[in-house]
């Protein structure tokens, strides 16, 4: 009878487990992952490739390609560098839009985005769909043309997003007022 008592005693002394839930800063999505053989002697090296976009939905969004034997280390890799090149997307609006129309070019790949009224959504395919909602845009048109290898559009769409500038900071560069820019 003892025994049992203690047992019980034992259990309620314990401290109660903690589970510290680390705070994300950036949410990521993996936009494609790629199988990779490699043909060698002894017969094909299967490798990994994963393209990943992370974002804080609050004009910051970054991208990174990484490689390994396995996925999940892949994924691992292509996140790290990914965190490494975030960059700031200047949005309008309250995150809504971006300032004005612009064209970005890679390889064979070209992106056009527009802005768009309010409510329209994001008009765009998956790799740029992905980079637009993680940098926090609501409302955007987008238009691939050329190659729409996923690697390809993913450089061609943060080129294009790195070119915008708001009114403020062209004023800013031309030494003007926002109403002599405007």
């Amino acid at each position: 009878m003892e025994n049992t008592n203690n047992r019980e005693n034992r259990r309620d002394n314990r401290k109660p487990r903690k589970f510290t839930r680390e705070v994300k800063e950036f949410e990521e999505r993996v936009v494609q992952i790629n199988r990779i053989s490699k043909t060698v002697k002894g017969g094909r090296k299967m490798r990994f490739a994963a393209i990943v976009v992370v974002g804080d939905k609050k004009g910051r969004v970054g991208y990174g390609l990484g490689k390994a034997n396995e996925v999940p280390d892949a994924i691992r890799k292509a996140s790290e560098t990914a965190k490494k090149n975030v960059t700031r997307i200047p949005l309008v609006d309250g995150y809504r839009t971006i300032p004005h129309a612009t064209v970005g070019r890679f390889g064979a790949g070209e992106v056009v985005l527009r802005p768009a009224a309010e409510g329209t959504g994001i008009v765009a395919g998956g790799v740029v769909r992905a980079i637009l909602e993680l940098a926090g845009a609501t409302d955007v048109i987008s238009k691939c043309v050329g190659s729409r290898t996923p690697i390809n559009q993913v450089h061609a769409t943060m080129k294009a997003l790195t070119e915008l500038k708001t009114v403020n900071a062209v004023a800013k560069l031309r030494g003007l007022k926002v109403e002599e820019v405007r």
